[in-house]
């Protein structure tokens, strides 16, 4: 075993501190890999503070993981010592359900296992990005073709990139379509950039009236302040799509009432406490449809990294120190990043 540093959290209540955590041995489908920059996601927050409850302590967060490759496993083919690598949001699954083979790991029916926080359905703990280092079988690494001075502003594609391809992915979003994306943070920035890339009308949702400016730089067609009717209304039965990130309580009604007959909303932003029931009315009258969606598998995560660097697409983001992680935490919960923190893991 191999002792490495870390920053996590040991109980609910106390701040993320420098601990110390073991890696394994490499096995022979193995790469280890030294973390250069960590991207910082909301549910780094929900886990460490067990908010979804199920915490494993000590819990060692981080999810989007851009590193360099130290030592392969001697069956590892794919990688070479020194290649710049990703991990995502889980490091193994059973490889043998319908899901799997069906290369959507991420709705393993044995349930996959998180890079942080353990198996889904309970299990040995592990230990995420905040750490010099982490070992993860080859299936579960993924090949980064942006460029080296993007390093930092691709973290987040490992999360926060893949939660928004994966729905317009889905639903087969091209040109002539209008997408309403929910929300501009760190989820919704990713959204717009993908959405305008992949050729549709982007129309952005917010109740920032200060992210108007920031949406139709990202490539927002149209920016609507959500809480305002008279606006909402220009919207009512015109999109096919709706990208919904926000991670608040809210009334989903709304939305749907913007969608064409068959048109989807599908929700991406988990909230701790349950939205309000919807009007069943919203749905019946145009056949919409209300769905969700998680991450998506390694095949198709890997798509959207090479879709990304095709289209030059990269996060925004404020690099910080590992020390400055309970800071950023608290800010994050004030909507106070533009738009995703990325953890600069030298300073670990």
């Amino acid at each position: 075993m191999l002792k490495v540093k870390a920053f996590g959290a040991t109980s609910a209540t106390s701040p993320l501190a420098a601990l110390e955590i073991e890696r394994r041995d490499l096995l022979k489908n193995d790469v280890q890999i030294e973390i250069l920059y960590c991207g910082v996601c909301h549910t780094d927050i929900h886990i460490s503070r067990n908010e979804w409850k199920g915490t494993l302590y000590p819990s060692v967060p981080g999810h989007e993981i851009i590193g360099k490759v130290t030592a392969i496993g001697q069956k590892v083919k794919r990688f070479k010592v020194g290649e710049v690598v990703g991990v995502g949001c889980f490091v193994d699954s059973c490889g043998q359900c319908g899901s799997c083979k069906e290369d959507e790991e991420q709705y393993c029916e044995k349930g996959w296992v998180g890079t942080y926080n353990g198996p889904a359905f309970g299990g040995e703990n592990t230990y995420g990005g905040y750490s010099k280092s982490i070992v993860v079988k080859d299936h579960f690494v993924l090949k980064i073709n942006h460029k080296e001075k993007n390093f930092a502003k691709i973290a987040p594609l490992l999360c926060a990139g893949i939660t928004m391809y994966s729905p317009l992915k889905k639903w087969k979003v091209k040109k002539g379509m209008n997408v309403g994306i929910v929300g501009l943070g760190g989820l919704g920035q990713m959204g717009v950039k993908i959405a305008k890339a992949l050729g549709a009308k982007v129309i952005l949702f917010t109740t920032s009236e200060n992210k108007v400016k920031d949406g139709l730089k990202f490539g927002a067609s149209n920016v609507c302040i959500s809480n305002k009717e008279e606006q909402m209304a220009k919207y009512m039965g015109q999109l096919d799509l709706i990208v919904n990130t926000v991670a608040a309580s809210h009334k989903l009604d709304v939305y749907l009432n913007l969608l064409k007959k068959d048109g989807t909303m599908t929700l991406v932003g988990a909230p701790d406490q349950p939205h309000p029931s919807i009007e069943v009315f919203s749905l019946i009258f145009k056949r919409r449809r209300l769905a969700g969606s998680l991450v998506g598998g390694l095949k198709e995560t890997q798509e959207m990294l090479n879709f990304c660097a095709k289209h030059k697409i990269v996060s925004d983001i404020e690099v910080i120190k590992m020390d400055y992680i309970n800071e950023a935490y608290a800010r994050m919960l004030k909507s106070d990043v533009k738009y995703r923190f990325v953890i600069d893991m030298k300073s670990l």
